[in-house]
């Protein structure tokens, strides 16, 4: 197999304080491979240094086989920070024009790149309409396409879908979808754990500076919280007995019971339920998700 960029052994600290410890992994070509974390888990200083902006204190990358300096050409990378990285006093136009020349995008080739881009990002009806003036969804595009109008190899994205509406993060994924089909390998900081469940081919579980897990979602999903579906039963009242297998949640009317066999399971724990008088007031089944997967490797206190 291919790597586009390979991280290994990457260890930063900022005085007594570690905020990458011994990070290693690796990106094929094409592939989509999303870094999850707890705010200041790290994400964001791996990202800034595989870009050059943060120097390691130990560890190498490789990008295209290549082991990159601290000032080492990073040309075939693309980068899309989680701040707008545009003009917002030049036009859509323009600001791809800027970028481009700083990519190093010929001049014979720049207009067609940029009418590319602009048709790309769904811009093209509003090339020439200040960038200040967009809403947050066509700034990311715009963003997004300033980023990679030099068809980078490997691009990373730091939080590309903050503050955008439902149908500008539809877009904005089904760009990066078009990209991973040209072959480029992406590196992806989320929060938007659904679509990481979609579109994701890698998943790096960072806490801490450390990477906690890594790998496929079936493989995570195997790893933790494991296959089995969950009973969730709301009751009008509390129950006067909790029947065997079930848990009673701390508001008192809400049963859970895990499903390890399925269909079978489910039945049964129906036919108890209606043994207990009370009348059910919802009720479903939970598949196993990234969201509990992502809990059970992190916990669940708050890191603000």
């Amino acid at each position: 197999m291919t790597f586009a960029l390979r991280v290994s052994g990457a260890s930063k600290s900022y005085g007594s304080r570690a905020v990458l410890r011994d990070v290693s992994l690796d990106l094929p070509q094409g592939q989509l491979l999303t870094l999850l974390g707890p705010n200041g888990a790290g994400k964001t200083t791996l990202i800034r240094s595989i870009c050059g902006r943060v120097r390691l204190d130990q560890g190498e990358i490789e990008l295209l086989g290549r082991k990159l300096s601290p000032s080492g050409d990073r040309s075939p990378l693309g980068f899309v920070p989680q701040d707008f990285a545009i003009y917002p006093d030049l036009t859509a136009r323009q600001n791809l024009e800027v970028f481009g020349r700083f990519h190093g995008v010929t001049r014979r080739r720049l207009r067609y790149e940029v009418d590319e881009a602009l048709a790309w990002s769904l811009l093209i009806d509003r090339a020439d309409d200040l960038a200040g003036d967009f809403s947050g969804g066509m700034k990311r595009r715009l963003n997004i396409a300033c980023g990679v109008l030099h068809h980078p190899a490997v691009v990373l994205l730091d939080e590309p879908t903050v503050g955008v509406d439902p149908q500008s993060r539809e877009r904005i994924f089904e760009m990066l979808d078009e990209l991973r089909a040209r072959g480029t390998a992406i590196i992806l900081t989320t929060h938007q754990l659904d679509e990481v469940e979609r579109r994701c081919d890698q998943i790096v579980v960072i806490d801490s500076g450390r990477i906690v897990a890594a790998g496929t979602l079936d493989q995570l999903i195997d790893a933790t919280v494991g296959r089995d579906q969950e009973l969730v039963v709301t009751l009008d009242r509390h129950p006067l007995r909790v029947p065997a297998h079930f848990a009673l949640e701390a508001d008192g009317i809400t049963l859970t019971r895990r499903l390890s066999q399925g269909v079978r399971d489910l039945s049964l724990a129906i036919a108890e339920v209606q043994l207990l008088g009370c009348r059910v007031e919802q009720l479903s089944v939970k598949t196993p998700t990234l969201q509990a997967v992502f809990l059970k490797l992190t916990g669940k206190e708050l890191r603000e």
